[in-house]
This record gives structure tokens, sequence and C-alpha cells, in this order.
């Protein structure tokens, strides 16, 4: 064992407070500040941020929400002015991310005032309204990382949140962020300069630092990853299924006693250790006792503030650190103390290599550090955390907010909350865990912290344990590999309700491909039935390389599959695709070689399908390539994607069967990549219209297709809008940014100027302009009545922009308001489990109360749209009378059916519960009458509520506290 005094020596040295570096550590002098101002790259921590933006994985999951209850006199405008003062002193709260010759880069944007919206709402409302702001996306291209949200619910109580981006900020910048805030504030409100001293760097200095050591760090990963040769994600955790990960966070809480902390921090003080290595070892002990292995690795975090210069910098100055710990064996029996010192020996090692980006060490492991699934190296992770502080303001009582997501970064984690009421907490994924096995693992870590905080010196066998590994786990796989049509990927293909024929044809030298029909308008993709197929196989190899939609799948006079008349194996892009892994990879690969394997990370993945997508104009994210992995299997995606462009551009107009006559003039869409615009695009497409999207650069490829010209631009440049609208006959106006409200009327204002068509211009707006009417039915088009929401004060704004120009417009002008949009699209079911009815989505999925307004207070419910609907009502609308303002209405859900369905779609235990503090957003006593676009809003197959419901929620996981 190691002494005290050597252990703090160890401790000094691995907090970087040592001259001399650890060996395989770089040494480096001081960070620099910058001479000139100007594009910089990111770091290493910043680059994991922004790929997992690019591939998908990013999301809420990666937002720090700040919240804060104040009481007392709060000066607005002193606040406001705080918080532009703040991102004027630090560039990185401003800063913008672009992506230039496969890098990207980021500049700060230039000062500019904070906007602080101001909402009134009552305190029973603020959960609800505080958790939609934190999930709101992030556009990292156009900046800024930080907006706020001020929640006014009487003259002297507000809520304040901050929610920032993680790729600009991390734990320990927020004591700096809090106390200069408060400053700013206080001078702001006395009318005097805060006198604070400039900062002392930026940022982008620190990236600057790291990157120009980059050679040095290259060979400490070398060295790092030798230390971790054979480790992967720990097998207690199945693969998570392929797409985007949902990551979706139950946790399980235990409360712990005072004595136990106390316990634990002794504990740690006789043998030389932190009570977080204490926590650490014990997590260690858990996971050995679940899977039964000696050789495991947990993750923790570590940082880079040792150095002076970078305590006070504001940025993501994180780095995940690999533990791994080589405990006794299964049939060994050690003491409690013992696992300790190995645990803390692994520790002290990895601190020793805090600066090693994690990026960096995955890399030089390659392929065969990664799960099933992908998952580099680290599934678990461990931590002590502390109880958020609130953001203090002179004069003001504070009280920090809890702002839960419901989001994990992996796909377990162990943690103790130390505190006034302390905890122990297991968060996990249940795509990755069931709620049983978590719930026992959560059980077993509690009970052992209680143990050992008591008695150390006990043997493991002692000590709470239970073998976890052996229970069987997750969905029942389909049987062994067999061929044709008893091949287990066709029953499973079968099994589906949306699929009515499959096949499989095995070719002798070449991928296994599926083939498949489906029906209804929420069916699925190809790719979805292969990601479904991929969970359910328990054979890998079973999984084919692509499964390709056809309208039949031909057959001879006895049944059977007839491969002479199926499309061949997609080999047509497979040279490209091997051309392009050789120049990125520097080596040719064959047809079926790994992608890890060759040296392959995130980086490359992104750079890999943005070259692909220039050479090919087919759509392919980097995601697609961490999933398929292999030349073969992309060239495969790809040519089914060429397919599907194909059979979109062939789709007869809905309800016609046949197709329609191409119409002349060219069709300008806005907000195609989103949900709405998704569904406007794939009618526009199915009509034979030609049609110009206008679309972020990031976001090109999710609309690049037959018959699609791709305008790259944003609401917020001028200058890409009025190229967009050059030359276009028609306008369907679906964009919108939501809460920078000058942004969007603006944008309609250049559009309105724009067009010169005459094939008419339809603004997508919201029945949030009708405002809050006499309760009952509302007519299309009827008097706004206040108060308005900011969002619904836009689109009214908007809409009066548009039709005070009709008499003088080129063509026929209409506004089509339609309600909450379902839709099977990735948006839309954010926007169910986020938006307006993401309150009782949350509460569904974690197993609470639902609480609804009281029956005494009348009807209450959605009005609602299928996005198939809204897409046929808009392009029909066209062709209006000018100036006409109509609905498109699918229906209207009670609040009460509503709840009921997600309880059965999700297996919840919630109850329905009515109440006079639910939530005033549920009190929406109206219903809109949508006569004039009847016709096509007649509801196709498939576009029943509860069918639409049950597309948005199949793929979620689900679990209960």
């Amino acid at each position: 064992m190691t002494a005290p005094t050597d252990q703090a020596e160890l401790l000094r040295r691995a907090r970087g407070r040592s001259r001399t570096p650890a060996p395989g550590t770089p040494a480096a002098g001081p960070v620099p500040r910058a001479t000139a101002p100007g594009p910089a790259p990111l770091s290493h921590a910043q680059q994991r941020m922004w790929l997992m933006d690019r591939l998908g994985q990013g999301g809420p999951r990666y937002h720090v929400p700040l919240a804060t209850r104040l009481r007392g006199p709060l000066d607005r405008d002193a606040l406001a002015a705080a918080l532009t003062g703040l991102t004027a002193r630090h560039h990185i709260l401003r800063t913008r991310y672009g992506n230039q010759d496969d890098r990207p880069h980021q500049e700060p944007a230039p000062p500019a005032p904070v906007p602080l919206p101001v909402r009134d709402a009552t305190p029973e409302e603020a959960a609800a309204l505080l958790r939609a702001e934190a999930a709101r996306p992030f556009d990292l291209a156009a900046g800024p990382a930080l907006r706020a949200l001020l929640l006014r619910h009487a003259p002297e109580d507000h809520t304040l949140q901050l929610t920032v981006h993680h790729i600009a900020i991390d734990g320990g910048s927020l004591p700096v962020l809090a106390e200069e805030l408060g400053a700013l504030y206080t001078a702001a409100a006395e009318g005097r300069p805060a006198g604070l001293p400039e900062p002392e760097l930026q940022y982008a200095d620190y990236a600057r630092w790291e990157r120009a050591r980059d050679d040095r760090l290259a060979d400490a990963a070398a060295a790092r990853a030798a230390r971790l040769t054979g480790a992967g994600p720990l097998p207690l955790l199945r693969p998570v299924p392929p797409g985007i990960p949902e990551r979706r966070a139950v946790l399980h809480s235990a409360p712990l006693t005072a004595d136990t902390m106390e316990g634990l921090r002794r504990l740690g003080a006789r043998h030389g250790a932190t009570a977080f290595t204490v926590v650490l070892a014990a997590a260690f002990a858990a996971l050995r006792a679940a899977t039964g292995g000696s050789d495991l690795v947990l993750g923790c975090a570590g940082g880079h503030r040792a150095r002076p210069e970078l305590r006070r910098l504001i940025g993501l100055q994180v780095n995940t650190l690999p533990v791994r710990a080589r405990l006794p064996e299964p049939d060994g029996d050690p003491l409690f103390t013992e696992l300790l010192s190995v645990v803390r020996t692994a520790l002290l090692d990895a601190q020793e290599h805090h600066e090693v980006p994690f990026d960096l060490v995955v890399e030089r492991l390659g392929a065969t550090a990664r799960g099933a699934d992908g998952t580099p190296l680290l599934a678990v992770s461990c931590d002590l955390v502390h109880p958020v502080e609130p953001l203090t303001l002179p004069g003001l009582t504070a009280e920090a907010v809890e702002v839960d997501l419901g989001l994990a970064k992996f796909g377990l984690t162990l943690l103790v909350e130390d505190g006034p009421r302390p905890r122990c907490l297991l968060q996990h994924d249940p795509a990755a865990l069931d709620g049983a096995t978590a719930g026992r693992l959560h059980t077993v870590f509690a009970e052992l912290l209680t143990a050992v905080a008591a008695d150390a010196d006990r043997p493991l066998s002692r000590l709470p344990g239970e073998r976890l590994l052996d229970e069987p786990v997750g969905e029942r796989p389909v049987g062994a590999q067999q061929a044709g049509d008893h091949h287990p990927a066709v029953a499973a293909l079968l099994a589906d309700p949306r699929v009515t024929d499959a096949a499989l044809h095995l070719a002798e030298h070449g991928p296994a491909l599926a083939y498949a029909t489906v029906s209804g308008p929420v069916a699925p993709s190809g790719a979805e039935l292969r990601a479904a197929l991929r969970r359910r196989l328990a054979d890998p190899e079973a999984l084919p390389h692509a499964v390709t939609l056809l309208d039949r799948i031909p057959r001879r006079s006895d049944g059977a599959l007839d491969p002479a008349r199926l499309p061949g194996a997609p080999t047509a892009h497979l040279d490209t695709v091997r051309d392009v892994f050789a120049e990125l990879l520097g080596v040719r690969p064959p047809a079926e070689g790994d992608f890890f394997g060759l040296g392959g990370h995130s980086l490359v993945a992104v750079q890999l399908a943005e070259r692909l997508r220039a050479r090919l104009g087919l759509p392919l994210t980097g995601l697609d390539v961490l999933e398929r992995r292999t030349p073969r299997a992309l060239a495969a995606l790809l040519a089914e994607r060429a397919a599907e462009r194909g059979s979109g551009a062939r789709r007869t107009a809905a309800g016609t069967g046949a197709a329609p006559a191409a119409r002349a003039g060219t069709v300008l869409l806005t907000g195609a990549s989103g949900g709405v615009g998704a569904a406007l695009l794939q009618e526009l497409l199915a009509q034979g219209r030609p049609v110009r999207a206008l679309v972020r650069p990031e976001s090109a490829h999710l609309v690049a297709g037959a018959g699609v010209e791709v305008a790259e631009g944003d609401l917020a440049d001028p200058d890409s809008l009025r190229r967009a609208v050059e030359g276009a006959e028609t306008v369907i106006h679906a964009a919108c940014t939501f809460t920078e409200h000058a942004v969007d009327l603006a944008a309609m204002r250049i559009l309105v100027e724009g067009w010169r068509g005459t094939g008419g211009f339809v603004f997508v707006s919201s029945i949030d302009a009708y405002g809050r009417p006499e309760p009952g039915e509302v007519a299309e088009g009827g008097p706004s009545a206040g108060p308005l929401t900011p969002y619904g004060q836009a689109k009214l704004d908007c809409e009066r922009i548009l039709l005070d120009a009709a008499a003088t417009a080129p063509g026929p002008v209409s506004v089509v308001r339609s309600p909450i949009v379902w839709g099977p699209h990735r948006r839309l079911r954010d926007q169910l489990r986020w938006g307006a009815t993401g309150a009782l989505y949350q509460a569904a999925l974690a197993g609470r109360p639902i609480l609804l307004p009281e029956p005494s207070a009348g009807w209450a419910g959605a009005s609602w749209v299928h996005s198939a609907a809204l897409a046929r009502a808009v392009t029909a609308s066209l062709g209006d009378a000018p100036g006409r303002i109509v609905n498109a209405v699918t229906g209207h859900v009670s609040w009460a059916e509503f709840a009921a369905e997600l309880v059965r779609l999700l297996g919840s235990s919630s109850t329905v519960v009515h109440g006079p503090d639910a939530e005033a957003e549920l009190l929406r006593p109206w219903s809109y009458r949508a006569d004039a676009l009847a016709g096509p809003l007649a509801p196709e197959p498939g576009e029943d509520w509860r069918a639409v419901l049950a597309a948005m929620t199949t793929a979620q996981p689900t679990g209960t506290h």
C-alpha cells in the first residue's frame, strides 16, 4: 500500500503541479495570447462536441441549462446589459463554428446585445418552459452558444435560465461566469463601469496552443493506447441499435446518510485517496461482481485547469479519462482496501496523462477497442458530483432550479451526489441496459457504499454484490442464419406489420441483399428496416448489407424468388467509395475492409461522407459511415438511396393513381430539412414540380435529390435569401427561427419583395396567430385575440407583411395556419417529446403522474395535423384566392385521450390525474374549422392520430425510475 505522503506526491503530480511531466506526457510552456484575431482551430474537446453535432449524436444532452429562481427587485435592463457584457468579455460565448477544407474552425461573432426574452408564467408552468428552452437546438454554424430566458411569476419573483452549449463551457467555467455576471449586473444597476480586469486569455488562444502540440500529443496518445490495448466497453451493456442514438436517461436514486459520506471520506484519508477514488473503487467492485470480469475500464472527467493561466478561462477544458483497473480474478477474494489500492493506482495513472485527448487515444486503439455498435472504449462512467449552485445577483434571493432533460451521455453512469442531502445515483440508457438489471445494480452499489463506509477491511465476498451478466437482456433475437425465404432476416422483416412482402438474395460472391414491399404513408425506409433487423438478429452475419424497397418482389410461378429480375448487387459506387477511403486513410481497402480497422475515426467519417456527397450527389452522413463501416456496405446504402430518390420522383400524386403532368416553374421551399419541410418536399417531388430548397450548407445533403436544386443559405443571411427567391415561380415559406422574431420578419420582407413569379406564395403559419379567442369553435381567418405568445405574434406579423402585399403581388398569396404537426420525421418526434406536449410525454416516459386540467373546466386538448396532410393542403392552396387565411387541421384530441395513448405506447406505469395545478398551457378549449382545405386534409390510411403517434414512439426506449 502506498503511504499517504507518497500518495499526496502522486496527486500533486497528477494535477500538473510538478514541473517534470510524467512519462508519455508532452511538456509545454505557458499558453500564449494571440496577437491578431481570426479563425482558430477547434481544441480536441471542442472537436468531439462538433463531431457529435455533425453526426447527429449531440443535441440536448450536450446543452448546459443553468436555472435560478430570483426573488426580489430584479433590474431586467441591468441583467440584459450584464449578459451582453459577459459575452463581450468572453469570445467563446459568441463563437461560431465553420467548416473549410474538411476542417472545422471557430471564429467569434462581433459583440452584440444578448436577447433577454421575458415570459409571464406561473411557477407551476415554469418546469415545462425551462425544459423546452433547454432542449431547443443550437446552430453551431450560426452561433451564439449562449441564450437566456426570463420567466416572470410576479413583479418580484422570476426564474432566469441561461442555456449554453457544452462546446463553449464546462463545470470549471461556471464559478467564473457566475461571479462576473454578478459584478456586471451590479455595475449596470448602479450606472458605473464594472472595473473587471481584461481576461488574460481567450479560449481560441488555448485551442491554438493545444493544436500546436499535436505532434507531441499524438506520441503521448500512442503510448497511452499501448497501456489500454485489449480493453473495450463493459460487456454488461447491450449494443445500442443503429441510427441516431436517443440516449434517453432513466435515473435511479437512493439516499445516503451523512455518516456514510463521512465514512467514505475517512476511508479515503486513511489510504491516501480522495472520496472520489473510494466511490470509483466501489463502482469497480459492483461491476466486477455483476460481470465476473477482472479487466474493466470506466470513464471519468479530467480537466486542464491546473495551469494558472487557465483557471479563469471560460470554455471547454475537460477530457474523458479511461481508467483501466486490472482487478483480482473472480475466484480471488481480496479485501476492499486492496481493491481500493489497485483503483487508486489506475486513477493516478490516468490523471497523470490528463492532457492526452481521449479522441486521439481512441484513434490509436482502432476497431479493437469498440463495441459491436461502434461505442469507443467507454460505455460506463463514474463521478462524484455536488448540487449546482445558483446564479447569485446582489439584492436578490437566489435558489437553484434543476432542469432535467432526461438524457444520458453514457450507457451507464454510477454517481454519488455529495451535499446537504447525499444520494447514490445510477443513470442508464434503457436501450443499453434494461430497467430491472439497472435497478438491481443500483441497489448493490448503494449497499456497497454504505458497507465499506462502515468497514472496508472485509473481503469482497462479504460485501454486497450480484452476478448480472448471465441474465438475458433485451429483445428476444431471431434464430440462426439460413438461406433464401427461410433466412432469419426475411422472418424478421415479415414480422413487421408495415412490411407486406420480403425476400433475400445470397449472391455467390456478393453481399446478402434484402428486398421488401411496404404500405402506409408512415411506412419505414429501407435504412429503418435494416436498423430494426440489426436489433433483432442474433447472428451479426445474418444482417443483410441493405434493404431495398420495391413496388413488387419478382417471383416465379411457384412463388420462389426470381433473382434475375432483382436489382443487381450495388457495385456501381463501390470503386468511388474505395477511392475516397484511400484518399483519407492512405490505403485502398478491400470491399469488406472495416472503417475502424483501417484507422478511421469520427472526423474522417464526416470528411468521407462530405466527399462522397460531393462526387455522387447522394445523401450520406458521417453517422452512416460509422454504422456501415465497409466500402461494400456503404455502396449498398448509396445504391438504396439512389433508388429511393428515383422512386420519390416517380411517386404519383396522393389519391390520383397517376403521375400528374409536370408544372412549369421552380418552387422555392424554405425549411426543407425540417419535419414539415421534408413532407412538403416529398409532396412537391411527387407532383413533378422542380424544387429549389433553401437549406444551411451543413444540411444540404438531407434534401439533395432528383428534381431538387439546393440553395445554400439561412434566414439570417439576406443575400442568400435574395439569391434563392430570384427566378422562383412559386414560394412556399415554411421556415422560422422560433425565437429570433426580428430575423423572421426581415426574411419575410426579403422574400416578398424579391418574388416575381405568378405561381403563388404560401406562408405556413400557426394557429397561435389566433391567440386566445373565446372557447369553442374558431372560424378560418377569424380575428386574433390577446394575449398572443411571442411566437404567435411573430407569425401574425409575418402574415401581415405578406397579406399587405397581396394587392400588388405578381401572383396569389395565402396563409395556411397549422396546429401541432405529427409525423414520422425525427424533428417532429423531438417536438412531441420536448415541445407543447413535452411535459406529458416526459411524465409518461418517467412513470410519473400525468396532471391534466379539471374536467369541470370543459373540453381541452390538442389540435393536430399529419405532416403529409399538411403538405397536400399547402400545395393545394397555391392557386387559392389572394389574401386568404385558411386552417390545416386533421383533428382534435382531448388531453385525456392523448395521455392514455402515450401511457399505452410507452408501456408506462403513469396514472392520469386531474387537478387545478395542471399547466396553464393545457387549457386549450378551442377547435379550429378547416373547411377550405377539407379535400386534401382528408386522412389517408395510417393518418389517424393513434397510428401516427405509434409511428413516432415506436423507436423510443422506455423505462421507469
